[in-house]
């Protein structure tokens, strides 16, 4: 008996389907593959060759090997480098529809920190705290604060000058008063104060645990946080619940200052504005907006402690070890301003030298490495290379810094790199992309 010119039994049929779907995804790997990067191990991909604790220098060493996208796994979690600026102003600006979300952090939950908005995912919730945070910080409604920054960095230069050898608790104690005032109206004493050291004793410990890399660790083994105290590895657990604690207490204990001292507050804080609005709105919603609102009040806490501590730490050692850069920008504000006082925000024009120091120490170590990472919505093709869905999209920081075509010697502090050759300003400023 003949036998049909066409098999149609389901054997064949399954073979001929497996057939041109594998010609399918061969064609769409060699259209677009995966950006380069090194070579990950059976499960827990290139974790080993990662400096865990300062991993941007590794993803620099990376980019002369593998280029300005790299990819790179971290355990289960896929990751995608970006060690260039016009790639991430195409990724994260351009296309930020699609790279606006956040990523699943496994350690935000365990350790308390699901109160700062920067890490919660793109949705309603980020909308209305992003809104509340840019209703008080946006440019003409913060000249409100300056007559208290400018009294609060008095301070700042008589403690330094008491007690020069307690500057990093000086520092600290500025930059959380300032944030505290600005955000809650509370009027912090020059020293010692029992809120500004809440909020220290929180921020220290917790923001060090934040990082992708601790997070995939636990993403992977969660069952970390539920191992009894006796056993080894349970000071994951045992920080967990300390941080939680002291995060708590930060966030609760200045909410409440506001709202007990209302009656008597100059209405100039973020937190007492926002509490006269909510009593306008009906009852169903104000549990929403008081969310939103202590969330977007500890997001400002942690990003002005985090920058404005860290940028200070940065100055004060570059003016150690440059003292060339020191003399002349002393000399600038001796020619300008005098020694009869201080500069003010309104000298700032006239002081170019001192804009130029304060971007180079914004460059010279940037105080987020490697930012706040994003995560992909959806697929995506970038410079030919397939982003995958779901992936950590990391922005090296760093890396930009020290990119020695656009900054020669970039290791040194070299504040003339922004001045031009007429004496002005040149349009580079690192606060664009730090």
């Amino acid at each position: 008996m003949r036998r049909p010119l066409s098999d149609d039994r389901p054997q064949n049929r399954l073979n001929r389907l497996m057939h041109v779907l594998r010609r399918f995804i061969e064609s769409r790997q060699k259209k677009h593959t995966l950006p380069p990067g090194p070579v990950p191990l059976p499960l827990i991909g290139n974790v080993l060759s990662i400096d865990t604790k300062e991993p941007w220098l590794t993803y620099t060493d990376w980019r002369a090997a593998y280029g300005d996208l790299i990819f790179v796994q971290i355990l289960d979690q896929e990751v995608v480098v970006i060690n260039s600026q016009h790639i991430a102003e195409d990724l994260l600006d351009k296309r930020s529809r699609i790279y606006s979300d956040r990523p699943y952090l496994a350690t935000l939950q365990p350790y308390g920190w699901s109160v700062n908005f920067s890490f919660i995912g793109y949705g309603d919730e980020w909308r209305l705290c992003r809104r509340l945070f840019h209703q008080n910080f946006r440019p003409d409604s913060a000249v409100k604060f300056r007559p208290m920054q400018i009294r609060r960095a008095c301070e700042l230069v008589v403690n330094l000058i008491d007690e020069p050898q307690h500057y990093h608790s000086h520092f600290a104690i500025f930059s959380s008063s300032v944030a505290i005032s600005t955000v809650y109206d509370y009027e912090a004493s020059a020293r010692d104060d029992s809120l500004v050291q809440i909020v220290i004793n929180a921020l220290i410990p917790g923001l060090t645990l934040l990082t992708p890399e601790r997070a995939a660790l636990l993403k992977a083994f969660p069952f970390l946080l539920k191992l009894p105290d006796w056993c080894w590895g349970s000071f994951i657990k045992r920080d967990a619940r300390a941080s939680t604690e002291r995060v708590s207490e930060m966030v609760n204990v200045l909410f409440q200052y506001v709202q007990q001292n209302m009656a008597n507050s100059s209405q100039f804080s973020m937190v007492a504005e926002n509490l006269q609005r909510m009593e306008k709105k009906d009852e169903a919603s104000k549990p929403t907006f008081e969310t939103a609102l202590k969330k977007a009040a500890t997001t400002a806490i942690v990003a002005s402690y985090e920058s404005t501590t860290s940028s200070l730490m940065v100055f004060a050692l570059a003016m150690v070890l440059y003292p060339d850069v020191q003399r002349r920008t002393q000399a600038e504000i001796n020619s300008v301003i005098g020694r009869d006082r201080l500069p003010t925000f309104e000298d700032r024009p006239s002081l170019p030298y001192i804009d130029a120091v304060l971007r180079e120490t914004f460059r010279w170590h940037p105080t987020v490495p490697l930012g706040v990472p994003h995560s992909a919505l959806s697929a995506d093709i970038s410079n030919g290379y397939f982003i995958p869905q779901g992936a950590l999209i990391v922005y090296n920081t760093w890396c930009i810094t020290r990119d020695e075509t656009r900054y020669p010697k970039a290791s040194h502090f070299i504040p003339e790199r922004f001045i031009g050759v007429d004496g002005v300003l040149t349009s580079d400023d690192p606060a664009q992309y730090i």
